[in-house]
């Protein structure tokens, strides 16, 4: 008989009052952790299940946590319940941000938790206790969103030693209402790196460019006017990525707003495209650095196909049939 497999992880659990956000951190070495450990819904809390994991606090637990329960009394009757609650570890935050962590007494060591306002922090097969502690600190001195908080004190615990076996994945979900793409569902941020020898540096690569893509948690106070230099700036790189034939004129008419509309719709930033005359700094930002780029590449390669490399990548092709195909001559041919 095989017993189930035990993984060491540390993961917290946050609750954020002011955007109504739950979510989930977690690192762990074990493949693919976020499939096993994190469990959120919007308007009713947060779970994270391992050590000798038993999933099925996942949905129990969200389905408690329904009923108006708080965590301490849904990580008590899930517990309860479990014969095998001694293996087991479970972190919660509910509705309203109550907080609760179990660890049993015979997870392996170092194993441990810690919670907090909002928050609860918790890791087995870990290197220290200072893991734990480290995450919890800086979850409560990290500014920014919760997403910001929760990777912040994911990386903490890591620089404490973290799972003492070494890494291998990570994972970030967070959930709040009508957060998910277009506002088709819950699911605000899901993000998974399944094996990786630095899990939480790429965890945060992963971020970034669905932060800057998905996301619009940039302030709206720096959102720019496309006028002037902005607007020629923004037809200067349209034209470069061959989405923009117009002269660069700074005047932003229907033809500029058309060709912008098409990148933006090309590159999935339909979660970022405004229609009041402004522009994210981190779109702007994007298009020139993607401008650049196409630039060197036109000095830097030969080109195969006469024009190709003027025309740029946003270039709508010209139609038409194929071309015929060459024959090649055999060796054996004069």
């Amino acid at each position: 008989m095989t017993s189930s497999p035990r993984f060491g992880t540390f993961s917290i659990v946050a609750f954020d009052r002011d955007s109504a956000t739950w979510g989930i951190a977690v690192q762990s070495k074990f493949i693919s952790v976020g499939a096993v450990v994190p469990f959120a819904e919007a308007g009713v809390g947060a779970i994270a299940t391992q050590a000798l994991a038993n999933v099925a606090y996942g949905p129990n637990g969200l389905a408690l946590l329904r009923q108006g329960l708080s965590a301490s009394e849904v990580v008590r009757r899930l517990t309860e319940a479990d014969p095998g609650r001694d293996e087991r570890q479970l972190g919660i935050v509910d509705a309203k941000g109550g907080s609760a962590s179990f660890t049993g007494a015979k997870c392996m060591e170092w194993a441990g938790h810690e919670t907090g306002e909002g928050f609860a922090c918790q890791g087995n097969i870990l290197f220290g206790p200072g893991v734990v502690r480290a995450m919890a600190r800086t979850y409560e001195a990290t500014g920014g969103d919760i997403l910001d908080r929760l990777l912040a004190a994911l990386a903490a615990g890591q620089r404490e030693g973290g799972d003492r076996r070494g890494m291998q994945a990570a994972a970030l979900y967070a959930v709040r209402k009508g957060g998910g793409y277009e506002g088709g569902n819950d699911r605000w941020v899901d993000l998974r790196v399944d094996d990786h020898p630095s899990p939480i540096e790429e965890l945060r690569r992963i971020f970034q460019v669905y932060d800057m893509t998905m996301l619009t948690r940039e302030d709206p106070a720096t959102l720019l006017v496309i006028e002037g230099d902005v607007a020629r700036g923004l037809q200067h790189d349209l034209s470069v990525l061959g989405y923009y034939s117009g002269r660069l004129t700074g005047n932003w008419d229907a033809v500029s707003q058309a060709a912008f509309t098409r990148f933006l719709g090309e590159h999935n930033f339909e979660n970022k495209e405004r229609t009041d005359g402004k522009v994210w700094p981190s779109i702007v930002n994007y298009l020139k650095e993607r401008a650049k780029a196409e630039s060197e590449r036109r000095t830097h390669t030969a080109p195969i196909v006469p024009g190709a490399l003027s025309r740029g990548p946003g270039a709508q092709g010209s139609g038409g049939s194929s071309s015929p195909p060459t024959r090649r001559k055999g060796p054996g041919s004069s």
